[in-house]
This record gives C-alpha cells, structure tokens and sequence, in this order.
C-alpha cells in the first residue's frame, strides 16, 4: 500500500508561488525543539513568541457567554458588528483614527490580513519595501505573490530603525508598498512621532506607495513616549495606510486568531474578497472573546508589561556578562536582538566551525540546550532572537546555557 501511495506522490508538482517559500526558521526550531524534549532533554525554549501568560478572565468568560447564547454559527466575513464597533472605539480611544464600518475588517489572525492585503494589491514586478530586521513571515508572502522584496537594513546605532533618506533611494516607479512593524520582532524598536514624520514625507511625495504599519506589540512598550502610528500623524495620507493589529501578543490570545485592521474603503473591499474565498469569517466565539478584550478592563495589559520589563532587565543584564554578544536594549516586545559576530569562525569542541548564524543556533540548540532563532530569518545575519516572554526560571536557564556556549568555543 505504502508503495502505491508513494507512486501516486511522486508525480506532486508544487505551484510557482511555493517555489521560493518552505516552513519559517520559528517552525523548523520550533519541531526541533519539541523533538529533544520528547527524546527526554531539557531545553530552555528562548525561540517562541508566546505569552506564557493565561488569556485574562473576563475574557474567557466572555467566550463561554457567546457559546451559551448560541453564537456559533456564521458570521459577516468581516466581523460581527459587535467586534467591528469594538475596533473602531479602539481606534478613535487610543489612536485618535477614526474609521467607518466598510473601513474595518477583522480575520483569522493579523496574518491572514498581511497575506490578504498583498494578494488583493500585488502583481508579478511589483516591489514591497522591509526594514531589516522584519519578520520572518513578511517576505515570503510577498514573494508568494510574485512580487519583489526590497530589503533596506537598518542599524544598531539607528535603533534598528529606517532612514528616510535610505527610504527615498529605494523607492522606483514599482514601489507599491512600504512595510514597518512598530514596536518591531525581532529588533524591539520602537517608531516615535519623530521617526515616523520624515518617512511619511518621503511616502507623500511618491503617490503610488502605500503604507501597511504592522502595531501587534502597541502595547508592549517600554519608553513614556506614547504610542504612535501612522495614520494618526497624517490624516491626509488615509487614503494610502494600512493598520494592522490584533490582540494576540496584547491579551496573551495567540489561540484565538483574531486581527484586526483599519483603511481606505477600496481596499478593505479587496480584503474582504480575498476572504470570502479563503477562510470566510473568523471564528464567531473569538470575536466574542476579542470584543470583551478591547473593551473591558485594560489591567491586564499593564501588568503583563511589568513582567516584561522585568524580564528583559534580567536578559540585558545576563547579556552583558558574555564579552561576545552585543545587543541594543529593546524598547518594546519581547525579543532581544544579538549581535554576535565576535565569534564568527569560533569553533565548537566538537571542531565544528561556526560559519553563519544557522550554525550558531545549532550548535545552542543541540549541544547546550537552547533555543532561539538566526537573525538570517529576519533578513539580518550575524545576530539571533532570544524571547523574554519565558518565566523568569526558564530566561536564567537560557542564559546561563547562552553564556556557557558561547565561553567555550574556540
């Protein structure tokens, strides 16, 4: 039988849109990881990024109220006007943008907006600007698309962040859009007013670009400076910005798949075709549940950024006791990104050669114990991801793993 099966296979031929795109690093680690553990080793897993944090229980219960009430069944592919209504208060309460009903969408995931968005405006020669580091996801759905990823790399000594002037150089008469994700994974970065003003002046000059502004951390910051993105700095620029969110990282949700976005109304009609033939509408019992988290207490929210900042004091504060390792304070996120590079070309005990970050997290994962993610998956080789969003036990394991390593090669 399996023979026959394998026969029949043999002749699968994967589309052109595949051709380029395999599981993400995060995936490929995370299996890995999941596999040692199962063979009965202990890894400190440095490399997700997922609140260990329960979802808060009003919001829970919210979710057990709907199905009570028999709210599981279709919906708007959209969103239910309760969710809808929700967003748009979040929107005009936090954000000062004020959005109509055709102007919002909510979906299965912030993911499945990114990927809607590009598929409803993309062509075979168009370009997509990444800020690098970007996340690991961007530039593959592009390049799904048939669509060209330009990649502008950002530096330490500019907190990771784009300049405008490097903006203007980049952009051609293909240029269809510009991506940022603020506060960033894997950077930590976080876009102020300041930073933000110039590069949209670069966008308001070039017609033909759009800007999609990627806000899932928005409330994981750690600087007194509020929280700004673009369409509420320039109301003009509406028609041509995307605003992304979710309450996944927020809300520690990650398994409810609910995201979120507001823009022009032409394009949302884009998305929301792209969905009715794709996932149809989210599922009805998280949209109960991600109504109640917009709306109800914000507690929660406050706290988690405490353990963070806590917790990314503790990393910072291992970091600096490895010689080898450099790294920019995050000023947001969960994510610490480092730069590594002192040790390229060191060897392990075993006289293997580190030549590139892959091997780096490699040799972590299977000779140390622990895990964390190349910066090559996020556009940026010579640096890795370590996650703070662990418990504090689990950071000072990793760490302690990460500094031995890296102490021992050659």
């Amino acid at each position: 039988m399996g023979d026959a099966v394998n026969s029949v296979t043999s002749t699968f031929r994967p589309s052109r849109a595949l051709s380029k795109v395999g599981p993400s690093a995060i995936t490929r680690i995370t299996a890995a990881t999941a596999e040692l553990k199962r063979q009965g080793r202990q890894i400190a897993s440095m490399h997700l990024g997922e609140p260990d944090f329960g979802t808060p229980e009003n919001i829970v219960e919210a979710a057990i109220r709907a199905m009570r009430a028999g709210d599981t069944h279709y919906t708007a592919l959209d969103g239910t006007p309760e969710i809808k209504s929700a967003v748009q208060e979040k929107f005009s309460r936090e954000n000062c943008i004020y959005f109509e009903s055709d102007q919002i969408v909510v979906s299965s995931g912030a993911k499945m907006l990114l990927f809607s968005a590009f598929f409803a405006t993309l062509n075979p020669g168009d370009e997509v600007i990444l800020p690098a580091p970007y996340w690991v996801s961007y530039a593959d759905i592009v390049e799904m698309m048939g669509a060209r990823v330009v990649v502008l790399p950002t530096h330490a000594q500019d907190s990771f962040k784009l300049r405008a002037e490097d903006l203007e150089r980049a952009i051609t008469p293909n240029t269809r859009w510009l991506l940022i994700n603020s506060p960033s994974n894997p950077s930590g970065a976080v876009y102020r007013k300041a930073d933000y003003e110039p590069i949209l002046e670069v966008i308001a000059r070039h017609p033909q670009v759009w800007f999609m502004a990627d806000d899932m951390y928005e409330h994981i910051i750690f600087q007194d400076e509020p929280f700004v993105t673009p369409a509420q700095l320039r109301p003009d620029l509406l028609g041509r910005i995307l605003t992304i969110n979710g309450v996944s990282k927020a809300y520690a949700m990650t398994g409810w798949r609910i995201g979120y976005a507001g823009g022009p109304t032409p394009l949302i009609k884009a998305i929301k075709a792209v969905l009715s033939q794709s996932t149809s509408c989210p599922c009805s019992i998280a949209q109960a549940a991600a109504a109640e988290a917009l709306r109800g207490p914000q507690e929660s929210t406050r706290r988690y950024l405490g353990e963070y900042r806590a917790r990314r004091n503790l990393v910072m504060s291992e970091l600096s006791r490895c010689p080898d390792l450099k790294a920019t304070e995050p000023e947001g996120t969960f994510y610490a990104f480092v730069d590594w590079r002192a040790l390229l070309g060191a060897s392990t005990s075993k006289g293997q050669t580190l030549t590139d970050d892959e091997d780096l997290c490699q040799y972590l994962l299977y000779d140390c114990g622990v895990s964390i993610v190349p910066g090559s998956a996020f556009g940026t080789p010579g640096f890795f991801r370590i996650s703070f969003a662990s418990s504090e036990a689990e950071l000072r394991l990793g760490m302690a793993r990460i500094r031995e390593g890296c102490a021992a090669l050659k």
